[in-house]
C-alpha cells in the first residue's frame, strides 16, 4: 500500500515505538501529537478565529489543558481567551435572577455541563478517532503494517480499547477474529512480562535481593502506570 499522508504519522509512531530503549504505546504518541496541534492552535491564530472563539467561549477547558496552555503562553494569549470565557460563563450561568429557580436546580445543571467539556479534549479526540479508523483501514490493506501491528511492544489499555471498537465496527466478522488475536497476543506477551517486572521491582527492596541485578524491573512502576491509564507526553503535560 503506497504511503499517503494519513498513513506517516501512523507508520512513524510505530517505528518510533519499536526503536525506543522503552516499550512504549505507539497510539499515545499519535494522541499527544494531535493534542499539541490543537494547543499550538488554538493558543495562535485561531483564537482570535470566530468559530473556533464561539467554541472556545461554550466549553471552555478541563484542568489539565488549562495548565498546559499555561505553559504555552500565561501571557495575553490566554488572557485573551479567558477575558470572552468569563463574559460567557457570567452570561450563561449568572445573569438573571432566581426567582424560578429557588433550589438551584438550573444552574447546577448548566455548571454540569460547562464542568463536562473542553475544546482541547472534544477536537482531539475527534481527530483521533478518525487515525485510529485509518489504522484499522490499514490493517486490511496494507500487509506491512499488519507486521507493524503483531510486532508492537505494547498499547496501553485505553488504547487497546479503541483499538477493539473500532475495530469490530469497520472490519468484517472473519478480519477481526484475526485483529483482534493480533493484538491481545500483544497485550498478553507484554502484561506477562511486566508483572514479572513489577515483582522483581518489589523483590528489590528486600535486603536478601540486594546483590541482585535490577534487569528491566528499575521503570516497571512508571511503565505500569503509562500502561494502564496511557502515556505521559513530556512536552506538553
Amino acid at each position: 500500500m503506497p504511503e499517503q499522508i494519513y498513513t506517516i504519522p501512523i507508520n512513524e509512531a510505530y517505528e518510533k515505538s519499536a526503536a525506543a530503549e522503552t516499550p512504549s504505546c505507539p497510539y499515545c504518541a499519535l494522541y499527544s501529537m494531535l493534542e499539541a496541534h490543537e494547543l499550538e492552535a488554538v493558543m495562535g491564530a485561531a483564537k482570535m478565529e470566530p468559530d473556533v472563539r464561539i467554541q472556545t467561549n461554550k466549553k471552555g477547558f478541563c484542568r489539565a489543558h488549562f495548565g498546559k496552555m499555561r505553559k504555552i503562553s500565561g501571557g495575553l494569549a490566554l488572557g485573551l481567551i479567558l477575558e470572552s470565557h468569563i463574559a460567557e460563563v457570567e452570561k450563561n450561568i449568572f445573569e438573571g435572577g432566581t426567582m424560578f429557580d429557588s433550589k438551584g436546580e438550573k444552574e447546577t445543571k448548566k455548571l454540569s455541563e460547562l464542568e463536562g467539556t473542553c475544546y482541547v479534549c472534544e477536537k482531539t479526540d475527534e481527530k483521533f478517532s478518525r487515525l485510529v479508523s485509518n489504522a484499522v483501514y490499514m490493517w486490511e490493506n496494507d500487509e506491512e503494517f499488519r507486521e507493524k501491528f503483531k510486532n508492537a511492544r505494547t498499547y496501553c489499555l485505553p488504547h487497546y480499547k479503541k483499538l477493539l471498537e473500532v475495530g469490530s465496527y469497520q472490519l468484517s466478522k472473519k478480519e477481526f477474529s484475526e485483529y483482534f488475536k493480533a493484538a491481545r497476543a500483544v497485550m498478553q506477551k507484554y502484561i506477562s512480562q511486566l508483572g514479572d517486572d513489577v515483582s522483581w521491582f518489589c523483590k528489590k527492596f528486600d535486603y536478601r535481593y540486594d546483590s541482585e541485578p535490577w534487569y528491566n524491573a528499575k521503570d516497571s512502576v512508571v511503565r505500569s502506570i503509562n500502561f494502564l491509564v496511557g502515556c505521559e507526553n513530556e512536552n506538553n503535560q
